[in-house]
């Protein structure tokens, strides 16, 4: 099993905090740990080039594109319910005209 394998997590975290401290050179530290000082080198790289992200706004980013996509979306099936809606108004209406006129024809008083 190679070395680098044998260094946990935690471990690389915290030799990497002792570069980052400057208080021992990366050879100093390397044999405090036994560790090669290229494994550190390329950990304290991969350290330092994910600081930022560890800074990043987590809230979900809005695409402006994927919002404009949606509120069309929204427009268009706010208007398809307004047309439903309508739609099942006339019909209402036209049951009620039904209803009374076969009302009528049989006999029966209209309800008003």
């Amino acid at each position: 099993m190679s070395q680098h394998n044998k260094v946990s997590k935690e471990e690389k975290a915290k030799i990497v905090l002792t570069v980052l401290r400057g208080d021992k050179t990366v050879s100093e530290i390397a044999a405090q740990y036994n560790v090669h000082p290229n494994l550190i080198t390329r950990w304290k790289q991969t350290a330092t080039a994910g600081l930022a992200e560890l800074f990043e706004d987590k809230r979900k980013k809005i695409d402006r594109g994927q919002y404009q996509e949606q509120e069309q979306k929204i427009e268009r099936l706010q208007k398809m319910v307004g047309q439903r809606e309508m739609e099942l108004d006339w019909l209402k209406k036209k049951l009620r005209v039904f209803d009374d006129d076969r009302q009528i024809r049989l006999g029966r008083p209209r309800k008003d």
